[in-house]
């Protein structure tokens, strides 16, 4: 069979599979993340069936599923409504930060991967997935309640520290000079402040400057305009899939929903495509020696997300059910810990046990999350009734 002959049968073969994948994930209802990483492993090196005349284009095309995913994620919101859930959050964002990013750090830290693999497996025990964590909530009717703002206000925070976390990342793994860091800081906080002023004072006019009445027009620009600055972004050592992001912020009103109507499914498409070729260049082999700290590290950090939405809902006057609903609706982690660990082994700066325990640990939280989530109100109304069941002290003294 001829060179192009084969690329087209490996890639139809992919896609059918991710697609099978993804109809069991629905069947069992859950999210097609993890099939989809297990598909890499299976198809990747030291795999199953591993292939090797699709590299080019997976490669390519995992890097437009970052630059959808982010896009869209950022056609969610205004500048208004960042602004508004950053002044909301901004404390509870930062205890996320603190005991959230810790465990991975130390796990790290104690693997040997020094400072920048310390960083990173931050990033990845950190943010939550904000597409799992959505869907279980709609799935589950939880969208109305009242400490629902409570975790859409942390994911924004997530959101925006993150916007400031992937430059420094990657200027780290790139092994610039601390000034060079401090320089891709710096120019990340002008593009982010700048975006922010056009969304909200000017964001009628980038909207109009991509909307159009027919939709092949409409798709080609707000596709080519999302891979141009995602392009800039990265040639400015901000990274490409922030500037998605800050697009999709600048992009208001009809647009934005027009937009996101007609980029699910390509986000779709090049995001299974994305969690493939991260499997893909992980060696399943690596996996089992680091499977036990994948597992402690999903242990410690779903207990700290749920500590921290706890505390997020308490402080909003949130009842005890609602602050258990809100924390279990954190655990879930996903496609930014995925962007996080890809892009740290695409520099190969960091070890390759560290792609393995990543994958693991991903592998497990994304499991977890809607299982957590689905679970906690039953569990948390029957800890109710036992406790209310128990005899008070005062009426066991009672003569």
């Amino acid at each position: 069979m001829d060179h192009p002959a084969l690329e087209l049968v490996e890639l139809g073969a992919v896609f059918f599979c991710l697609g099978l994948l993804g109809r069991l994930a629905g069947k069992i209802g859950m999210s097609p993340i993890p099939l989809y990483l297990l598909g890499g492993l299976a198809f990747g090196r030291g795999g199953l069936f591993p292939l090797g005349d699709i590299d080019e284009f997976t490669s390519l095309a995992g890097e437009v599923g970052v630059v959808l995913l982010l896009l869209l994620l950022g056609l969610e919101y205004t500048a208004a409504e960042l602004l508004t859930g950053l002044r909301r959050s901004w404390l509870a964002g930062l205890l996320d930060v603190v005991l959230n990013a810790a465990p991975g750090a130390a796990v790290a830290l104690i693997l040997g991967w020094g400072p920048v693999g310390a960083l990173v497996m931050a990033g990845v025990t950190y943010i939550s997935s904000s597409g799992i964590v959505a869907k279980v909530l709609g799935e589950l009717g939880r969208l109305g309640n009242r400490e629902t703002p409570v975790v859409l206000s942390i994911l924004v925070f997530e959101d925006l520290v993150m916007a400031l976390y992937l430059p420094i990342l990657a200027a780290l793994l790139i092994g610039v000079s601390f000034l060079g860091g401090l320089a891709a800081v710096g120019i990340s906080l002008t593009v982010i402040t700048l975006v922010l002023v056009i969304a909200l004072r000017y964001g009628r006019f980038v909207s109009a400057i991509v909307d159009s009445p027919d939709r092949e027009v409409f798709l080609l620009k707000v596709f080519g305009a999302a891979l141009l600055v995602a392009g800039f972004a990265s040639a400015m050592q901000v990274s490409a899939a922030v500037g998605a992001f800050l697009l999709g912020i600048a992009i208001s009103g009809s647009t934005a929903e027009n937009a996101t109507k007609m980029l699910e499914p390509l986000r779709d498409l090049f995001a299974a495509v994305f969690f493939v070729v991260f499997g893909l260049n992980t060696d399943p082999r690596t996996i089992p020696p680091v499977l036990l700290y994948a597992a402690l590290l999903a242990a410690v950090t779903a207990l700290t997300k749920i500590a921290t939405g706890w505390w997020a809902a308490h402080w909003q006057g949130i009842g005890r059910l609602g602050r258990a609903r809100a924390g279990a609706a954190l655990v879930a982690r996903g496609e930014f810990s995925i962007v996080i660990a890809g892009l740290a082994v695409s520099y190969a700066a960091v070890p390759e046990d560290l792609a393995a325990l990543a994958t693991a640990y991903v592998l497990i939280m994304a499991v977890l999350g809607p299982i957590a989530a689905r679970f906690v109100e039953p569990l948390a109304r029957r800890l109710q009734r036992t406790r209310s069941a128990q005899p008070q002290p005062d009426s066991i003294m009672a003569p």
